[in-house]
């Protein structure tokens, strides 16, 4: 069921979900129950579920170089200020496209095809990320989900009673970041086996970095009230976020790529973390959210 010209709704007994082309965001997310799970924007964040293309962070001087010329990129990309076009829209899917123009190669200089489809399927949603090379030469390229859901997930059910149960042992250091840049030094991780007990202090220094996860999904818990469980396929790291200071969201990032670090000064192509598409190749990255 459309909403409008510039937002789709799709919707099955256990979920409902609302995606608009600007950016192709998700921006609303209901479990059966009527209960809002995604953060409605504000002025702690004005943004929801931003996709990170073709960068995941930062770039040093927020220049991209390729063949020794310098291209201006803002931090997570374009993707996310981007207006994407409607291809298909079902009342459970739709799937939009953005694809390079004078614009994206005054900062990206590829040729690229990004799609994004929701999917609804049961009780879960499914959001991928199909990538297409299209040009005659390698497409150097990062990928990132940025869902902000609400924190906490229900009224009277404090922050700090949260928290992260991930599928498996994460017990590798964590990374942080400076100005938005790559730290080399890395932290313990404050996960405590399996399980990350929630607090505004974690993103005191910005956002906690797994660059070596070995969970495929995470449950995010409020005790005594609603949880959801998101999975990722394709993703390498994850970031987990919220506004340092306080603000009653929580991201949960499944990535491909990071930001550089703060040594690093390079061609895009040989950027630590980076995916390189062969020509006229394909690759697909995917993130499911289930109520529970």
């Amino acid at each position: 069921m459309m909403t409008a010209p510039d937002r789709h709704r799709i919707e099955t007994a256990g979920f409902s979900a609302e995606i608009k082309a600007d950016g192709a965001e998700l921006c609303s997310l209901r479990d059966q129950a009527g209960r809002e799970l995604l953060w409605q924007a504000g002025p702690a964040w004005p943004r929801q579920a931003p996709i990170l293309f073709p960068i995941v962070g930062r770039l040093a001087g927020d220049q991209l170089l390729h063949q020794g010329q310098a291209y201006p990129i803002p931090q997570h990309g374009f993707a996310r200020d981007r207006r994407f076009s409607w291809e298909e829209r079902s009342p459970t899917a739709c799937r939009l496209s953005l694809r390079d123009d004078q614009e994206t190669r005054a900062r990206y200089p590829f040729a690229f095809m990004l799609e994004v489809t929701f999917a609804l399927a049961g009780d879960g949603l499914t959001v991928s990320y199909p990538i297409t090379n299209p040009a005659e030469e390698v497409l150097p390229a990062s990928i990132g989900a940025h869902p902000g859901f609400r924190w906490p997930l229900a009224p009277r059910i404090s922050k700090a009673a949260h928290l992260l149960e991930f599928s498996h042992t994460e017990a590798a250091p964590v990374r942080r970041l400076s100005a938005g840049l790559l730290l080399p030094e890395r932290e313990t991780t404050p996960i405590q086996g399996r399980v990350l007990p929630l607090h505004e202090g974690l993103f005191a220094a910005d956002a906690i970095i797994l660059d070596g996860v070995q969970s495929h999904s995470v449950r995010y818990v409020a005790p005594g009230g609603p949880a959801l469980e998101l999975s990722w396929r394709g993703f390498k790291q994850l970031g987990l976020w919220s506004k340092p200071g306080g603000a009653d969201f929580l991201c949960i990032e499944p990535w491909h790529g990071f930001a550089s670090p703060v040594d690093w000064r390079g061609e895009i192509v040989d950027k630590p973390g980076i995916l390189l598409i062969p020509p006229g190749a394909r690759r697909s990255f995917s993130w499911t959210v289930l109520p529970g």
